[in-house]
C-alpha cells in the first residue's frame, strides 16, 4: 500500500504542477489533466485508509487494486516527463511581448505536433485505465470511510508481560540498576517522586524489565498497578484499569457507572494517589500527547512515588523524562538464551559444556547467528526456536544463519517477531513506511551513509516539498531523524564531532523491511537468484550478488519499467545494459569496477533520471550527452581518474548535489546551476572568473573549495551572498605561510555548522559575530587566528556546540603572554582540543572542558617556567580534564639545553600517567 500511495501522491502534486503558469498546455490537455485530477484524489483517500492495515489482513483483492493503480501511477509520471520535455513546454515566454509571445506558441505548437498523436493516445488511455481502476474501488468493498483493523488478533507482546524470571536471561544486573537509579543505594523508596522511561528498539525486553522491577519492589509501596496504553488507546478504559489494579475491593464492576467521562477519571485518581506512596508502570507509549493526558491524573506528592514507562520512540522518553536507554544482551548471555532455548534448561548456563557438545563448525554457526540477532532476545529466542526443530546439522543451521535478514522465512516464530516489530512498522505515517522500506535496497550490515540516502528518497519522490521555505533535503533530513527516534534504524556517528553521518539497520528490521517491500513490490531483491518470468513487473531493483559462475548480464523481459537500479560490486557481472532501461529514475552504481568494459554509451538517454552514483567506478569521463538529464538532482563522480567535467553539465538546471573530486575542473557557466545545494570540491585555481559564478549559488549548504591566497579577498565579497552555508571547507595554496588570507572582511552566517579553513589561510582576528550568541550551530572549527588573546579563547569556550577545535595562532604576535588558562564552564561539549603555535603552556582549571578526550597541544619549554609547578613540573591541570583519553604535547626547545628539554618531558610524562584513566600520550621535543 505505501507503493501505491506514495506513487500516486507524487502523481498527483506533478499534476498540478504542469497546472500552474510554469507550463505551457494545450488546452485539450489541460482539460485532460483536470479530468483525472479528482479522480485521483478520490482513490488517494482509499489507499491511505488500506495502508493502515497490515498486509496479512488484507484481502487479495485489495492488493490486485492497488498493485495497478501504483502501474498506473507510474505510467502517469512517465506521460508527465514526457510532456515536461518536449520543447517549448516550459513558459519561458511570460516576460515577452504579445509578438514575441504569440510567435512562441505557434512554435510550441508545431514543435510539439509531431508528437502530440502519440501523446494524446497515451493519455486516453490512462483516462481509460483511471475510469477502470476507480469503479473497482467500491466492487471491492474498498471502506473509504471507516479504518480496518489495524492490531493482530492476539498481542504477542503480552507474554513478555508475564514470562517467568527464572527463564530470563542477564535481567538480574539490568533490573537491579534500574531499581538503583528509582530509590538510590539504600534500596528504599523515598519522599521524592522519580520517573523513569525505558526506551529501545522493539523485541529488547522492555516490557520483560519493567516486569521484573515491578516484581521485585511493588510491595514497599501503599498501592501499584502495571497497565499497557498501546498505538490507539482507551484513556477512559486506561484510567479504569488503574483504578482497579490500586484497589480492587473500592473499584469493582460499578466503577462503569459511577465514572463515565475522562475528567472525573481524572479527578478520582489524582484524589487518590495525593496522599499515597504509588508505582505505576505505564507500558508502550506511543504518542507524547497520550503521557501528558496520563501524567495530569498522577499527582506530584510529599510521600513519594515512581512511575515507569517504556516507549520506543525516544522523542516520547525525553519527554516523559529520565530516559533509561535499554542494552542488548552481551555475547555470554546471548550464548546462554540461545542455548536455553535449544536444549532447555539442563545445564542452561554452561555454555563451554555446551560448546564441547557441538562440532566445531555448529558452534561457528551459532557465533555468528548471534552476530546478527545483534543481543535482542526476542531475534534471539525466535531464532533458537528455528533451530531447534532442526537437526545438529551445520548446513540446516546456517540455512537459518542466511535467512536471517532476507524476510524469507516463514515459519511461526517469525511472523510472530514480524507482528511484533510491525507494531512500531503500522504507527508511522505512510511516507516514513516507504522511506523505510526502501532500506532494503541496501544488504544486511551495509553501512547506509545518509546523504545518499536522503538524495536517494528525493530522487524517487518520496519527499513532498510539503513546508514552505524548507528544502527537500530538509524534509528528508527530518524523516531520517524521525525513523531513527522511533528506533527503526540505528545511528552511526561521527567519532569527534557527534554528527549523526550514516545508519545501520538491526539484522531483524531488514527481515521485516524486505518481507514488506517483497508483499509491496517496491523493491526486488536479486541476490544470485535470477527472476526470468516475462510476466514479472520490476519496480525497482537491488542487484546485491552474482553467482560467480555467471557473468552473462541479468535477463529480464520487462526492464523497461525499472525506475531504480542500485548495483553493489558483487553483482555487478550481471548489471544490463543501460539501453534496456527506459524509464529509470535512479542509478547507483558506486564501486562497481567500470573500466572492464561497461557502456555509459546510453547514459544520456535516460532522461528520467534523478539520481546518478558513480563514485569510486574507475571512469576517466562522462558522455557529452549527460546534458540531457534535464530532471538530474544528484550528480556524484568522486573516486574517478576524471579531470574535468564535460561542458553540458550547466545544461542540469535542476542539479542540487554535485560531488566532484579537488582535481575535477567544472565548466564556465556553473552560476547557471542555481539550485545547487551542494558543492564538493569546487577547484578555483584554475580560474578566478568562478568565483563571481559561484556567488551566484544562493541555494548551497555545503561547500568545499580551492584557491590560490591573493584570490581570497574576491572569495569575500562571494562569500557574503550564501547565506545559507551550513559546512565550508577552503583549501589554500601559497607560497608564503604568513601571508595575510584576505578573509577578515567575511560574516559567517548563523547557520555554519562546520568550517574547516586550511592553513597558510590567516585571520589576523577572531571572526566577527563567532560567539555564543550567534553561532549555535557550529561543531566543527579549524583556523588559524594571528591576534589571538585570552579573550577570544574564552569567546571560543562560550560557544554551545563546538566540539572539535582546531586553532593555531601566530606567536609573533603573543606579546608577554606566556600561555592560556581555560576556565569552569568554558568548552562543555569539546572532544577533541589541537592548538597550535609555540605558545606558551595552557593551564586547564577544574571544571573546563568536561567531555575533552583529545588533547593536541605546543609550547615553548622556555615559557613553561612562567607557570606555577608542583615540584614535577608545570601543573598544567591534566587531571582536571575527566574524560582524557589521548594527549600529544610537542615541545618547542629553542632557547633552552637539552637537559631542560628533558626534564620538562619527563615531567609532563609523569603527569599524564597518574591521570585517573590512564591516557595513552606522546611527549616529543
Amino acid at each position: 500500500m505505501e507503493t501505491a500511495t506514495g506513487a500516486l501522491s507524487r502523481v498527483i502534486t506533478r499534476l498540478g504542477v504542469l497546472l500552474t503558469d510554469e507550463y505551457y498546455l494545450p488546452e485539450r490537455m489541460t482539460e485532460e489533466i483536470m479530468f483525472l485530477q479528482p479522480l485521483l484524489e478520490s482513490m488517494e483517500f482509499a489507499l491511505k485508509k488500506l495502508s493502515n492495515t497490515p498486509t496479512d489482513q488484507l484481502n487479495i483483492q485489495d492488493k490486485i487494486w492497488a498493485r495497478d493503480l501504483s502501474k498506473l501511477s507510474d505510467d502517469i509520471e512517465d506521460i508527465i516527463d514526457t510532456i515536461m520535455m518536449m520543447p517549448g513546454m516550459l513558459n519561458e515566454s511570460a516576460e515577452l511581448s504579445l509578438v514575441r509571445r504569440l510567435q512562441a506558441k505557434m512554435n510550441i505548437i508545431f514543435q510539439f505536433s509531431t508528437d502530440r498523436h502519440m501523446i494524446a493516445t497515451r493519455i486516453r488511455d490512462i483516462k481509460s485505465r483511471v475510469s477502470e481502476v476507480r469503479k473497482r474501488c467500491p466492487r471491492y468493498d474498498v471502506n473509504l470511510g471507516v479504518d480496518k483493523p489495524t492490531k493482530p488478533t492476539v498481542d504477542p507482546r503480552l507474554f513478555s508481560q508475564y514470562t517467568m524470571i527464572k527463564d530470563l536471561v542477564g535481567i538480574d544486573e539490568t533490573r537491579d540498576e534500574l531499581i538503583k537509579i528509582l530509590m538510590g543505594e539504600n534500596g528504599m523508596p523515598s519522599q521524592q517522586g522519580k520517573i523513569v522511561s525505558i526506551v529501545g528498539f522493539g523485541g529488547m525486553g522492555k516490557t520483560t524489565l519493567a516486569n521484573a522491577v515491578y516484581e521485585k519492589i511493588s510491595a514497599q509501596f501503599d498501592c501499584y498497578a502495571f497497565v499497557s496504553v498501546s498505538q490507539t488507546p482507551d484513556l477512559n478504559k486506561l484510567f479504569k484499569d488503574i483504578l482497579y489494579q490500586l484497589d480492587r475491593n473500592k473499584y469493582d464492576d460499578s466503577i462503569n457507572e459511577t465514572f463515565v467521562y475522562e475528567q472525573q477519571l481524572i479527578n478520582e485518581l489524582r484524589e487518590f494517589l495525593q496522599h499515597k506512596r504509588y508505582f505505576l508502570v505505564i507500558d508502550d507509549i506511543w504518542d507524547i500527547s497520550v503521557w501528558q493526558t496520563i501524567r495530569r491524573a498522577l499527582p506530584d506528592n510529599d510521600i513519594g512515588y515512581i512511575i515507569i514507562t517504556t516507549t520506543r520512540n525516544f522523542g516520547v522518553a525525553e519527554e516523559v523524562g529520565g530516559a533509561y536507554k535499554l542494552k542488548p544482551l552481551s555475547l555470554s548471555n546471548s550464548q546462554k538464551l540461545l542455548y536455553r532455548r535449544i536444549f532447555g534448561n539442563e545445564n542452561k548456563d554452561n555454555i563451554e559444556d555446551i560448546d564441547k557438545c557441538l562440532n566445531k563448525e555448529l558452534a561457528e554457526v551459532s557465533k555468528r547467528i548471534l552476530q546478527k540477532c545483534g543481543g535482542v532476545p526476542l531475534a534471539i529466542v525466535t531464532t533458537a526456536s528455528l533451530l531447534a526443530s532442526k537437526a545438529r546439522n551445520e548446513i540446516d543451521w546456517y540455512d537459518v544463519y542466511n535467512s536471517i535478514g532476507t524476510g524469507l522465512s516463514d515459519s511461526t516464530d517469525v511472523v510472530n517477531m514480524r507482528k511484533i516489530l510491525s507494531l512500531s512498522y503500522y504507527e508511522m505515517p505512510s511516507h516514513l513506511r516507504t522511506c523505510l522500506l526502501y532500506l532494503s535496497v541496501f544488504p544486511e550490515d551495509y553501512k547506509i551513509e545518509k546523504d545518499r540516502l536522503i538524495w536517494m528518497w528525493i530522487a524517487e519522490g518520496f519527499i513532498q516539498c510539503e513546508n514552505q521555505g524548507k528544502s527537500l533535503f530538509a524534509i528528508g533530513d527530518s524523516y531520517f531523524n524521525e525513523l531513527m527516534n522511533r528506533s527503526m534504524i540505528q545511528p552511526i556517528y561521527e567519532r569527534y564531532t557527534g554528527l549523526i553521518y550514516a545508519c545501520h539497520v538491526h539484522d531483524m528490521v531488514h527481515d521485516l523491511i524486505c518481507f514488506l517491500s517483497s508483499e509491496e513490490n517496491l523493491v526486488t531483491i536479486l541476490n544470485g537468484v535470477w527472476y526470468t518470468s516475462p510476466s514479472k513487473l520490476f519496480g525497482r531493483l537491488s542487484l546485491q550478488y552474482g553467482k560467480e559462475d555467471n557473468s552473462k548480464p541479468l535477463r529480464i523481459a520487462s526492464l523497461e519499467h525499472v525506475r531504480s537500479a542500485v548495483v553493489f560490486p558483487s553483482a555487478f557481472c550481471v548489471m544490463p545494459v543501460l539501453r534496456r532501461f527506459r524509464v529509470l529514475r535512479v542509478l547507483n552504481l558506486q564501486d562497481c569496477d567500470l573500466s572492464r568494459g561497461y557502456s555509459l554509451e546510453y547514459l544520456g538517454d535516460l532522461f528520467h533520471l534523478r539520481y546518478l552514483g558513480l563514485c569510486a567506478t574507475h571512469i576517466a569521463q562522462l558522455p557529452q550527452q549527460i546534458g540531457n538529464l534535464k530532471f538530474l538532482q544528484t550528480l556524484d563522480v568522486r573516486g574517478n581518474n576524471m579531470f574535468s567535467l564535460p561542458s553540458t553539465v550547466v545544461q542540469l538546471k535542476n542539479l542540487m548535489c554535485l560531488y566532484i573530486d579537488e582535481f575535477t575542473r567544472v565548466p564556465n557557466g556553473i552560476g547557471s546551476l542555481t539550485n545547487l545545494e551542494v558543492l564538493s570540491t569546487l577547484d578555483i585555481t584554475v580560474s578566478i572568473d568562478i568565483i563571481e559564478e559561484l556567488g551566484q549559488l544562493m541555494k548551497l549548504r555545503v561547500l568545499h573549495i580551492l584557491l590560490f591566497i591573493g584570490w581570497s579577498g574576491r572569495l569575500v565579497e562571494c562569500l557574503s551572498k550564501l547565506q545559507n552555508i551550513e559546512y565550508l571547507y577552503i583549501k589554500i595554496f601559497g607560497d608564503n605561510q604568513w601571508d595575510f588570507g584576505g578573509l577578515d572582511a567575511w560574516v559567517a552566517p548563523r547557520h555554519l555548522c562546520r568550517l574547516d579553513i586550511e592553513w597558510p589561510c590567516w585571520f589576523s582576528t577572531l571572526p566577527a559575530r563567532m560567539n555564543q550568541s550567534y553561532l549555535l550551530d557550529l561543531v566543527y572549527l579549524s583556523i588559524a587566528v594571528r591576534d589571538f588573546g585570552q579573550v577570544n579563547l574564552e569567546t571560543l569556550g562560550r560557544l554551545p556546540a563546538l566540539r572539535l577545535l582546531k586553532l593555531s595562532v601566530d606567536p609573533k604576535n603573543l606579546g608577554t603572554l606566556g600561555g592560556f588558562i581555560i576556565g569552569a564552564g568554558l568548552f562543555p561539549c569539546l572532544v577533541l582540543f589541537q592548538f597550535g603555535g609555540s605558545i606558551g603552556p595552557i593551564v586547564f582549571q577544574q571544571g573546563a572542558m568536561p567531555r575533552l578526550e583529545i588533547l593536541n597541544f605546543e609550547f615553548c619549554v622556555q615559557a613553561a617556567r612562567q607557570i606555577t609547578c608542583n615540584g614535577d613540573g608545570p601543573e598544567l591541570g591534566l587531571g582536571n580534564l575527566p574524560s582524557l583519553q589521548d594527549v600529544k604535547i610537542y615541545l618547542r626547545s629553542r632557547g633552552a639545553s637539552k637537559e631542560e628539554v628533558r626534564e620538562l618531558e619527563a615531567a609532563l610524562r609523569h603527569a599524564a600517567e597518574i591521570h585517573p584513566n590512564l591516557p595513552k600520550h606522546q611527549i616529543c621535543g
